[in-house]
């Protein structure tokens, strides 16, 4: 792994969007892994700022999100779609057609989730995958558990979870229980993953991904397996390594 710690917030950003637009510079047609979350924030305002100004296009890009909730509309303010069409879809020139979020609302959960993986097998691999880490090590909503997924699932959602995404909701039984998720299997076929982490609060999960076990009970360390791997941290996130 290759780990980058920022003091400033303001560096944070530019690194990862760097790391985007000069992706997008080299391969125009690049598959765009991508993910929700506050750590991602300011690299899709910065993205929107610099296609605005002209300075990097996605017309020929597509994207792949990692996961939804289920049982949300699309149009939900806390959905996966809302979230990335006002933070960075509506603000670029990324084809409609070319993105990609699972659909919580399916009818058939299980044809859906096959049919999310049949199009990362057909349009795959991802070029550059975005991650953020939950606060028990959760990468894409794949949580802690004796197992491994190989493909793209419905999870219920731990309490700890639950209890993590409630500050988004009016009330804790309005969040969510369950989620469709990419799985770990098809994180790990990315040409490159970039985890991004911000805060004192995911210190432990960061040590765990980087110097722990590679464990399916913290599914952030299997990205020790991976041969491409960026960390970008702040000071409160890194402390522990």
């Amino acid at each position: 792994m290759n780990i980058l710690t920022f003091n400033q917030e303001e560096d944070f950003v530019q690194a990862g969007t760097n790391l985007i637009v000069s992706l997008l510079q080299s391969n125009p047609r690049a598959v765009l892994g991508l993910a929700t979350g506050s750590s991602p924030l300011g690299i899709y305002a910065r993205l929107a700022k610099m296609y605005a100004k002209g300075l990097v296009s996605f017309a020929e890009a597509s994207s792949y999100n990692l996961d939804e909730y289920v049982g949300l509309s699309e149009d939900h303010p806390q959905s996966y779609h809302n979230f990335m069409n006002h933070n960075l879809f509506q603000h670029i020139d990324l084809d409609p057609s070319r993105i990609h979020i699972p659909n919580g609302n399916a009818e058939d959960l299980e044809a859906e989730c096959q049919s999310y993986d049949n199009l990362l097998e057909e349009n795959g691999p991802i070029d550059l995958q975005l991650l953020g880490i939950g606060h028990n090590g959760h990468i894409g909503f794949n949580e802690p558990s004796d197992h491994l997924n190989g493909s793209t699932h419905v999870v219920d959602l731990l309490d700890e979870t639950l209890a993590a995404n409630a500050r988004f909701f009016t009330s804790m039984d309005d969040v969510p229980k369950q989620a469709v998720t990419m799985s770990v299997g098809s994180i790990l076929k990315a040409r490159q993953i970039v985890l991004l982490a911000r805060g004192a609060e995911k210190a432990e999960a960061i040590k765990a991904a980087v110097h722990g076990p590679i464990t399916t009970q913290c599914p952030a360390s299997l990205l020790q397996c991976h041969p491409n791997v960026i960390l970008l941290l702040d000071q409160a996130a890194g402390r522990l390594l």
